[in-house]
């Protein structure tokens, strides 16, 4: 089996905001390890039901053998912006609660062939299926502006142009291949001082990891298809870990809670429109301070949750 070391982040949080019925459907959206999912499943009785899902091959082969001898859990393999597909074709039209743990897992991190970290040397992979384009290709191929627009979109990177200019020059020697010959470029590209405030490639590596797995098209597209799917009462408990997610989360549900929208000088609505769901948690959820202490990979993540009113 392949063990993740990954702690579930707002474990205790999560759980209440979904409000487990025991006889309930529910869906891990991004099984990972298993973590959220195990701690779902101590809510379950005999009747209820946990779908797993994920696209990660890795976590697909520790899930299916962590729960293999549970009855309640059905694993499929595939991104969670397709789960109403998912969960349709297993002959489900609704499901009570959905938990999305967004970004890239602590295995994910701590496994060094996979390209996601800047701390040991591998190839610039970072591809959380496994599958398509590399973040190597996208260093080697895209243009000087593709390539600023990613680091400064993605990466919220303000040394993103001349970064860029220092990967270009590079990679016209010799093809830029692996995680520490990219950090090292990075270093070169940016003033001493941000390299007081962290690791200097730390942006740059999130925004290629970003480009390569299309993470903020399919959290959209997951928020989409989550809150279709669920049943009227039902609660989608979404975690992120950097503000370009949460911005995404917090508007998209807030969208989800307006009611009228007719013009403020008429005397009475006219529109019909009523909110489609309410906020289960009035504001984001972080991590406390015992948390924090046991793991501090927590310090970024934000708990929101939405009910579905109809």
């Amino acid at each position: 089996m392949l063990e993740f070391s990954h702690i579930p982040v707002l474990k205790e949080e999560t759980i209440q905001a979904l409000h487990i019925r025991p006889e309930g459907v529910y869906v891990d959206a991004t099984a990972g390890g298993g973590g959220h999912s195990a701690e779902i499943l101590k809510y379950l009785s005999d009747e209820g039901k946990l779908i797993l899902i994920d696209q990660d091959p890795d976590a697909i082969a520790t899930v299916t053998e962590r729960f293999r001898q549970n009855r309640n859990v059905t694993i499929c393999k595939g991104n969670f912006s397709d789960m109403r597909s998912i969960v349709n074709a297993l002959g489900i039209d609704g499901v009570d609660g959905i938990l999305m743990d967004i970004g890239v897992s602590s295995r994910q991190l701590d496994t060094p062939e996979r390209g996601f970290s800047f701390h040991s040397d591998a190839p610039l992979d970072m591809r959380m299926s496994q599958s398509g384009t590399t973040a190597g290709e996208l260093v080697n191929h895209l243009s000087y502006e593709e390539l600023v627009r990613i680091i400064s979109r993605y990466g919220e990177e303000k040394f993103a142009r001349p970064i860029t200019r220092a990967i270009i020059r590079e990679r016209e020697k010799q093809p830029v291949e692996t995680t520490l010959q990219l950090a090292e470029i990075i270093k070169s590209a940016v003033p001493s001082y941000k390299k007081r405030e962290g690791h200097p490639a730390r942006q740059t590596f999130q925004a290629l990891r970003i480009a390569v797995n299309g993470e903020l098209e399919r959290l959209s597209e997951g928020l989409s298809e989550g809150f279709a799917l669920l049943n009227k009462g039902g609660i989608m408990a979404v975690i992120t870990f950097h503000s370009l997610e949460d911005r995404i989360v917090k508007k998209y549900m807030a969208k989800q809670c307006e009611g009228c929208c007719c013009p403020k000088d008429f005397p009475v609505c006219v529109c019909g429109k009523t909110p489609a769901g309410e906020l289960v948690l009035k504001k984001s959820v972080q991590a406390c301070a015992e948390e924090l202490a046991v793991n501090p990979r927590s310090r970024s993540a934000r708990l929101r949750a939405i009910k579905k009113l109809s």
